[in-house]
């Protein structure tokens, strides 16, 4: 690892027309939680506390002055609430988020609720936390609706912009940012998954603040990445490739990145010490990727694999048969099993943040000639239930019993 990081100040984005100098870093709250269920204050473990002020104090010696959670990240905001108490920051950006609801009052409730826990007068950024569904932009946008009540607040000088996080299919992403009323977007967005590009151009369009989501984790689990991707990436650690490969696309404002203890933060920073490099080695190593992809998984396959497959509402047992096969190529491609193994086993659980079924019902409940019936149109409408069959036996089966994110 580098040694030459603990001399850089993360360099600064102009986020969309919030006109805020947004660090291209940015600390995520999820991680550094102590449950992901709210507690009490006296909850509290004053070794957990400790560490997430060592995350925040470490952060703001590199300029990381954004700091992104939740009204239902668990103890996030109660605990960051108590450490901005102590860590002072005049340069500190705050943002969180809270969720639709079709009732104005409750929703009302959360944001106060948000305020409460973060100790704090004014909220900088605040995001309608997950447009996922047609049905949560109009809850957001209609008449006396949340952002109705956003826009009181931010009048009452208690939030300076308002933005929306999704995990929305592309077509809503689009509508929402094209409804003009929102400054920012949080987006999934990395190399592995670049279906959102429209998006990006859609906010460049709109001079949205954009701030890419959980490239790390998301991204592949590339905090632990598997053998052979450290391989294909060297001789950068693949948090470093993907950090610099987001970033290299100027669209792109900010990263988040989720730190448990300190020392997580040290590869991202390193990848600030080649940010005004040439970044030709970024090419190289995509180009590497997507090559072994190619010869893993077949020019054919790589090619036509997502033509005529049926949306997960479409298929028997609502199995979502394009994030499935797109899990399979991550595996084939590059081994990134355990991310695999995780999306596949919350699928299922994540309602409309993780739409849709794992494999599992595949000849239990569901046959395979009721699986090829709606994937007639499909070039490997022969092959794809021998693969929906491997990742069943791979990764199905009993789920475990643990608290999940999305």
């Amino acid at each position: 690892m580098s040694e030459n990081f603990h001399k850089i100040k993360i360099p600064v984005r102009r986020f969309g027309r919030t006109e805020i100098d947004m660090p291209i870093l940015s600390l995520g709250g999820m991680r550094f939680q102590q449950s992901c269920k709210d507690q009490r204050l006296e909850d509290i473990n004053n070794s957990e506390q400790t560490m997430l002020e060592n995350i925040i104090s470490k952060a703001t010696d590199y300029g990381l002055n954004h700091i992104e959670t939740a009204r239902h990240y668990g103890t996030s905001e109660l605990q960051l609430g108590l450490a901005m108490r102590k860590i002072l920051n005049k340069k500190r950006i705050l943002q969180t988020k809270i969720p639709p609801n079709s009732d104005p009052y409750q929703f009302e409730t959360e944001l106060e609720t948000s305020f409460e826990k973060l100790q704090c007068n004014k909220i900088d950024l605040l995001s309608i936390h997950g447009i996922n569904l047609p049905e949560h932009l109009q809850m957001t946008i209609r008449s006396g609706g949340c952002f109705d009540i956003l826009r009181k607040w931010k009048r009452a000088g208690k939030i300076g912009f308002i933005g929306f996080s999704t995990h929305g299919k592309l077509d809503l992403i689009l509508k929402t940012i094209r409804t003009n009323l929102f400054d920012y977007i949080n987006l999934h967005w990395y190399f592995i998954k670049q279906d959102n590009e429209p998006a990006l151009e859609a906010a460049k369009k709109y001079d949205l603040g954009i701030f890419i989501i959980s490239p790390t984790d998301k991204g592949g689990h590339l905090h632990t990445p598997s053998k052979k991707m450290l391989d294909l990436c060297s001789p950068l650690h693949p948090i470093i490739f993907n950090d610099l490969f987001c970033l290299r696309d100027k669209r792109v404002h900010t990263l988040s990145v989720g730190a448990s203890n300190p020392k997580d933060l040290d590869l991202h920073l390193e990848a600030m010490t080649l940010i005004d490099d040439d970044l030709n080695i970024i090419s190289k190593i995509e180009r590497r990727l997507i090559d072994e992809a190619y010869f893993t998984l077949g020019q054919k396959w790589m090619e036509t694999w997502t033509q005529g497959l049926p949306n997960w509402d479409q298929t028997p047992g609502k199995i979502n048969i394009p994030l499935l096969l797109w899990l399979y190529n991550l595996v084939q491609a590059w081994g990134l099993e355990s991310f695999a193994k995780d999306r596949y086993e919350l699928l299922g659980r994540g309602g409309h943040w993780l739409p849709g079924s794992n494999a599992d019902c595949l000849d239990n409940e569901i046959s395979e000639e009721s699986l090829k019936e709606v994937l007639k149109f499909s070039p490997w409408n022969n092959q794809i239930p021998g693969i929906l069959r491997n990742l069943k036996e791979r990764f199905g089966g009993d789920r475990r019993d643990r608290l999940w994110e999305i």
